[in-house]
């Protein structure tokens, strides 16, 4: 157990309140941060990364929520309760999924989704009219027998992901939400935080009792981002929809290009 955990608390404790800087500004995404840098600085196999990051964003959501609350932030509960409850049923897939999943084929799926965001908000802030507005129509959404399934069924797909890649759901949940139910950027990103508490409750329980996480690292990492959350959240609400939507891109894409680097150093057994 010891060398799983290898690491040192003040190490772990800067990786948190990093993390929450990002969380807090990109809606609860904090796991792209936090996976990669557990990968480096800890023993931990991937699943246990995975399962460990899993833990610490129920403090980061919590505080994030708070965060925005406090600095006047809206939240879509038309859309975030649903995808909570969505999410919520995801959370117990997520950690089962992740328990048979091969480690490369993890680094696959994270390299795409976050490629795939980084695109997204590149052209959105180009102004391609066609990824700018909703793509489900204004009558699709005004319709609950369409509008309220959908966004369960959404939200069990991020859940599922989120429970098994520990990356708290905002690069998931946010575009989901802008492109899908077109949600303003900052309100998705509120929603996203709120949509994640009981997601990251469910999954870190289901982590912790199949033995892939550390509750000890995942713990310390959730306290020590509650500072960094409320500042990133209270950035993230002081940036025009333009500069976060780069903002969230960016960083996507060069999380993207950590782990392919990282892929191909493995690939090489380097």
């Amino acid at each position: 157990m010891a060398s799983r955990e290898r690491g040192s608390t003040t190490g772990i404790a800067t990786i948190g309140a990093a993390g929450g800087v990002v969380g807090g500004l990109i809606g609860g995404g904090a796991g792209v941060l936090y996976v990669p840098a557990l990968d480096r600085f800890t023993g931990m196999t991937r699943a246990r990364v995975h399962g460990t990051s899993t833990i610490a964003q129920i403090g980061l959501c919590v505080a994030g929520v708070a965060a925005y609350a406090v600095g006047g932030g809206a939240i879509d509960l038309r859309a975030g309760i649903p995808m909570m409850i969505g999410g919520t049923l995801g959370g117990f897939l997520g950690p089962w999924v992740l328990a048979r999943t091969r480690e490369t084929v993890l680094r696959v799926l994270l390299i795409a989704i976050l490629v795939l965001t980084a695109l997204k908000f590149g052209i959105d802030a180009a102004g391609a009219p066609l990824l700018t507005q909703a793509l489900v129509s204004p009558g699709l959404l005004a319709d609950p027998w369409f509008f309220l399934p959908t966004a369960v069924l959404v939200g069990v797909v991020i859940g599922a992901w989120s429970g098994a890649m520990g990356l708290g759901g905002g690069l998931l949940a946010v575009p989901a939400m802008v492109l899908l139910f077109g949600v303003e950027l900052h309100v998705a990103a509120g929603t996203s935080l709120l949509m994640f508490i009981p997601n990251s409750i469910v999954g870190s329980w289901v982590h912790v009792r199949q033995g892939t996480a550390s509750a000890r690292w995942g713990w310390l990492l959730g306290l020590a981002s509650v500072p960094g959350v409320i500042a990133g959240a209270l950035l993230g609400l002081a940036l025009d929809t333009e500069v976060l939507g780069l903002v969230f891109g960016t960083f996507a894409l060069l999380m993207a290009v950590r782990e392919i680097v990282a892929l191909a150093r493995r690939r090489r057994g380097t």
